[in-house]
């Protein structure tokens, strides 16, 4: 049980994936984490970052084109996948019963957003963890019109590859000792990451509570 709950640690841990998977886990993963529904866990945004810091590094056996080539293509291919994945299921997706690897809130909120953002949601869903890897499963289920969801999923991608990877091998060449300081710069992406959810949630509970306080004031 110890040795399960040390890998499943060790699949979380963006630093050490990096350090002993190189760059072929960090495909597998991203690939993974944008379309797969059991990959809304997985470290996505950091990951990406941690990435270019490490190619910067020379942490990485890998350089920057092939890095982060191969990383666009992991994550367009895995929205392609997810697609592919919500068209086959279609509505079953919400009648799926939790388990380990789904949860059908997920679904629930994946479909808010896109229902608020569209198209869109898939660009914008990029940089929010948990929306990133069930928007295009949804875009699938709605059957979003095909030409339309590859322009959005080849956007995203590469505004999303682009920003974080870019960033993070610019840094890194820019300013080496920031490598000291990976587990900052973890938490900062995280808290970053997270906020919108974090935000969506909270006014959701207070609309949720208005709505109660209106009932029972009307009774």
């Amino acid at each position: 049980m110890q040795e399960y709950l040390l890998s499943f640690q060790q699949l979380l841990d963006a630093e050490y994936l990096l350090s002993h998977g190189g760059f072929y886990i960090v495909c597998l993963i991203v690939f993974a984490e944008t379309g797969l529904f059991f990959g809304f866990f997985l470290p996505g945004d950091y990951l990406l970052f941690l990435a270019g810091l490490f190619c910067a590094a020379q942490k990485i056996d890998v350089d920057i084109v092939t890095l982060y080539f191969g990383i666009l293509a992991a994550g367009i291919l895995g929205n392609f996948a997810g697609y592919w994945f919500g068209y086959r299921t279609g509505p079953m997706l919400f009648k799926r019963k939790d388990s380990f690897l789904f949860k059908r809130k997920y679904v629930i909120m994946a479909e808010e957003f896109f229902q608020k953002y569209g198209g869109t949601a898939l660009i914008i869903g990029r940089f929010v963890p948990i929306i990133r890897t069930f928007a295009p499963i949804f875009a699938g289920v709605v059957q979003l019109n095909f030409r339309k969801f590859v322009f959005y999923n080849i956007f995203g991608a590469f505004l999303w590859v682009s920003l974080l990877t870019l960033t993070g091998y610019y840094l890194g060449i820019k300013f080496p000792g920031i490598i000291n300081y990976v587990e900052y710069i973890i938490i900062g992406l995280i808290v970053i990451a997270f906020l919108p959810i974090v935000i969506a949630l909270l006014k959701k509970w207070l609309t949720n509570r208005k709505s109660k306080k209106d009932e029972i004031n009307k009774q």
